[in-house]
């Protein structure tokens, strides 16, 4: 495995670590503290990633132009600050500042960062290695991610939710430096610099213009149905980033800790899994894996429905915690298509440009699932109904990828 593929996943891990402390107990926050309610916060967590969902395509062009590595390191720098002011307005109660500073935050981190990382993977891999460097990507990075859970939770239970932001933006930062020290610019980058060809590229420096890239996006029908079909089923299983946290600590009444312990468990589960999962799916469709994510998300999110129906005690902890290790393996399986197909599918010097437009679609199901989630629990107290409602586009997206199966080359489909 490449070294620059080895500190990325080293360097996700150490991210993560920040993120985590913080960022999945914003909705707690808003609900706990300043006693909103859940859809008025479903709203406010679709004003944080509106703006960066329509900027993620600009952050794929972006990436194609002036380099993988560049763009990537000082967007994670932007959003370490970010993570910062977002825990200076936490200790005002400045909703707006929130607001603002984790919409900027995913911007940078999301929209912007995220193709670039893309890129940069699907330059360091071919087709035969680039599952297994994606899938070191997300290890580090849940490795992280159960730490960072495990420590926020008792963190803002005992000192706050502003000290547990302000030593997350702190860790961030210090991801950001440590990337900048050790990571060198991708085959693709240094071509680009010195004017050359990228290898398997047509052109001599990389992409035509703007409009020639969106062009080939928007012709690219196969490539726009799958975009749709992750739209759908992350609106679904996006469920988990948001409306999870407050399902367990304000609606089942249980405290933050318990809320860390079992997000903690899903990103201990991704650790332990993820290797194992993609070795299940090595050989087999991409669309026949995101088709099993489906329904062990489904399965999973109603079984956490059926809890809230009279459970207590160590039976509803318990309960939670298998819920959380079925709908982990769902996401174990949903990350293989999602992190390498659109590169798959790209042309050699389109490769960023395509990540940004599937950041655009895959990444607007998680913006309005908190939303969806929200209106679901404010709609009907009977929790197993609240959840079969956010189950909805499931279905849809499950027909789209079982579609997709037949009409995307094999090539281009298999792990």
């Amino acid at each position: 495995m490449d070294r620059n593929i080895r500190f990325l996943g080293i360097g996700a891990g150490v991210r993560a670590l920040g993120v985590a402390m913080l960022t999945p107990f914003i909705s707690i926050y808003l609900r706990e503290v300043l006693g909103l309610g859940y859809l008025d916060i479903g709203l406010l967590l679709i004003v944080i990633g509106i703006v960066p969902l329509f900027v993620s395509p600009f952050g794929g062009l972006v990436t194609d132009r002036v380099g993988r590595r560049r763009l990537f390191l000082v967007m994670l720098a932007v959003e370490a600050a970010c993570i910062g002011m977002v825990a200076l307005s936490m200790s005002t109660g400045l909703v707006s500042g929130i607001i603002i500073a984790a919409a900027v935050a995913n911007l940078a981190g999301g929209a912007l960062a995220g193709p670039a990382l893309s890129a940069y993977t699907a330059d360091l891999t071919t087709l035969a290695d680039r599952s297994r460097a994606f899938s070191w990507q997300r290890i580090g990075f849940n490795g992280g991610y159960v730490a960072g859970v495990t420590v926020g939770g008792y963190l803002t239970l005992a000192l706050g939710y502003s000290t547990a932001g302000f030593v997350a933006s702190a860790i961030m930062l210090a991801s950001a430096l440590l990337l900048a020290s050790v990571l060198h610019p991708s085959p693709y980058d240094v071509a680009r610099k010195k004017g050359a060809s990228p290898e398997g590229a047509k052109q001599t420096s990389g992409p035509t213009s703007v409009r020639d890239s969106l062009g080939i996006l928007m012709n690219d029908k196969v490539f726009l149905s799958l975009c749709l079909a992750f739209f759908l089923a992350n609106l679904a299983e996006a469920q988990w980033a948001n409306t999870l946290p407050l399902y367990i600590g304000p609606v089942l009444k249980l405290p933050n800790n318990i809320v860390g312990i079992a997000l903690s468990l899903n990103g201990l589960i991704v650790v332990i899994g993820q290797n194992q999962v993609t070795r299940w799916a090595t050989g087999r469709l991409h669309t026949w894996s995101a088709g099993v994510s489906i329904i062990l998300y489904v399965a999973a999110y109603l079984s956490l429905g059926a809890l809230g129906l009279g459970w207590s005690g160590l039976g509803l902890i318990a309960g939670i915690m298998v819920a959380i290790v079925v709908l982990t393996v769902g996401e174990n399986f949903a990350a293989i298509p999602s992190m390498t197909m659109p590169s798959n599918l790209a042309p050699p010097t389109e490769i960023g440009s395509y990540n940004g437009a599937f950041g655009l679609f895959s990444g607007a199901g998680y913006v309005f699932a908190p939303a969806l989630g929200g209106a679901a629990l404010s709609a009907s107290s009977n929790t197993l109904v609240a959840w079969a409602l956010m189950m909805i586009p499931a279905a849809p997206a499950f027909v789209l990828f079982a579609r997709l199966g037949r009409r995307i080359p094999k090539e281009a489909n298999t792990v």
